[in-house]
């Protein structure tokens, strides 16, 4: 596991220093109980939003079902809702998030943990895993709360 974490972050380090920006594609992806999905990563702390890099010449929207169904087995059904487009750049200068709000989707199969997501699971807005990032929980209020909307991750 730690080998994968140095192999991960030396990568990142590469394609940030690589590219002049970089995109990611993320999804909040609520239940018909207004729960959210949230995932655990393998190689990084806290609960997340699935999601993850936008390749070369690949759609964003594209990039985001790709990811949904990678890490989550989530297949979106009908378009997702684009809600903000965040900079990242206190971690990683010149990251970009793509946040997409999605409410039509089916799970055919939840797919079991593995070295990139070791967990997953839905959770209630007021009862988030206490290890749910400070950005994640940001942009739940804002979706579900109505918070102001903010142009950091």
């Amino acid at each position: 596991m730690a080998r994968k974490t140095l192999v991960v972050s030396a990568l990142q380090r590469y394609w940030r220093l690589s590219r002049g920006l970089t995109l990611g594609a993320q999804g909040m992806v609520i239940d018909g109980q207004d729960r959210i999905l949230l995932v655990r990563h393998g190689y990084r702390d806290g609960w997340h939003f699935p999601g993850g890099g936008v390749e070369k010449n690949e759609p964003v929207e594209t990039a985001l079902r790709r990811e949904l169904r990678e890490e989550a087995g989530i297949e979106i059904e009908g378009a997702p809702q684009l809600f903000g487009i965040y900079t990242h750049f206190i971690e990683f200068p010149g990251d970009h998030i793509v946040l997409f709000v999605v409410r039509t989707w089916r799970q055919p199969a939840v797919p079991k943990a593995n070295l990139e997501i070791a967990e997953q699971g839905f959770f209630a807005a007021d009862r988030l895993p206490e290890a749910t990032t400070r950005a994640t929980r940001a942009r739940i209020d804002e979706v579900m709360s109505g918070a102001p909307r903010r142009a950091d991750w």
